[in-house]
């Protein structure tokens, strides 16, 4: 029985083009969503930039279920393990992430998030033996890891900062990378195994996300609240774009592209944060951010199989390009769990 999204043009994350603009989108979506914090977090607290943004979210992709006439999931297991994903993909590192904003530097936040892909790596190995890392891919994990480094420059940044609640807040950003990679991969293994789309999952767990925020909100957001125009204006922003459309995006890519590769969405968040300090705050641009912009975006090109490292072969072989049928990269073993996938509803 043929998957309903390939009968609309959209099966496997809307071909190659599709899915590669949607990993860009969610990338510079969620470059700005640090800028966005910080501003929100200089008039509300960490629980009240949690629950604004996870409310507006829930509400945009409502819009987008009803506008494109997509039912919502149904069954209490289904819901169960949407609230899950919702929990370990957004409330738990949205607060972590909003919480190290009041201590710590954007660009030094973003070196954290950008290390999602090592721990994405680590749980698809654990949870997903289709994903199986080669030596280009590990390697080009590893020299991406060394630009992001580059860009944000942390021993600059952890020069200045000082006291255990620094550290303290380093420790939560790590926390909310690790919540990111299990996450990707349970919204991963969910989207393979039941019928529903990347919008429909994706939907389901903002709105479950918003729902347990709701329920935690007298013990995490308390306090009065005093909105700014501009902190409106970033959280209208980071709840609309960065968690509601971008997480349709991101979840396309993972369809598509496998938990892993769809993770070093995380190593461009860097180079886009320092574009927006330089066009926004007028900071100035160092040569290392270049140079290290440079080798990131060469980095993830190379661990998708795009482009091959100088005097290698081209190699035909899935495990070691990331790519199977039409060109599109992934884990694996994956072309056997295609033909398995049930047929997807809309």
């Amino acid at each position: 029985m043929r998957d309903v999204r390939e009968e609309r043009g959209v099966g496997r994350g809307g071909g190659t083009g599709a899915t590669g603009a949607g990993y860009l989108g969610a990338a510079a979506a969620w470059s700005a969503s640090f800028l966005f914090i910080k501003v929100a977090v200089g008039v509300l607290s960490p629980g009240q930039v949690v629950v604004g943004r996870l409310v507006l979210g829930a509400a945009t992709l409502a819009v987008v279920m009803a506008v494109t006439g997509r039912p919502w999931p149904r069954g209490p297991r289904v819901w169960a393990e949407l609230a899950g994903m919702g929990a370990v993909l957004c409330v738990v590192p949205f607060l972590l992430f909003s919480w190290a904003a009041r201590d710590l530097p954007s660009g030094l936040s973003s070196i954290y998030n950008a290390a999602t892909p090592v721990a994405t790596m680590l749980v698809a190995l654990a949870l997903l033996p289709e994903e199986r890392l080669t030596r280009a891919k590990t390697g080009a994990f590893l020299t991406a890891a060394a630009g992001v480094v580059l860009v944000a420059a942390p021993w600059s940044a952890a020069g200045d900062l000082g006291g255990g609640r620094a550290l303290t807040a380093q420790l939560a950003c790590l926390g909310g990378t690790v919540c990111y990679g299990l996450g990707f991969v349970c919204t991963r293994r969910f989207l393979r195994r039941t019928p529903y789309d990347a919008v429909t999952v994706t939907a389901g767990q903002i709105g479950a996300g918003a729902l347990l925020s709701l329920v935690l909100a007298p013990f995490a957001a308390w306090g009065p609240v005093r909105l700014t125009p501009a902190a409106g204006a970033a959280m209208l922003a980071l709840g609309a774009i960065s968690t509601g459309v971008a997480y349709i995006w991101y979840a396309r890519v993972i369809d598509a592209w496998g938990a892993t590769l769809a993770s070093t969405v995380t190593y461009l968040t860097p180079v886009g944060g320092v574009v927006l300090g330089v066009l926004v705050l007028r900071e100035e641009l160092a040569l290392r951010e270049v140079a290290g912009g440079v080798v990131v975006v060469l980095a993830v090109l190379v661990g998708q199989g795009r482009l091959r490292m100088p005097g290698r072969p081209r190699s035909t072989r899935p495990e070691d390009t990331g790519h199977v049928s039409g060109g599109i990269p992934d884990g694996a073993g994956q072309e056997g769990e295609e033909r398995q996938r049930p047929v997807r509803r809309r």
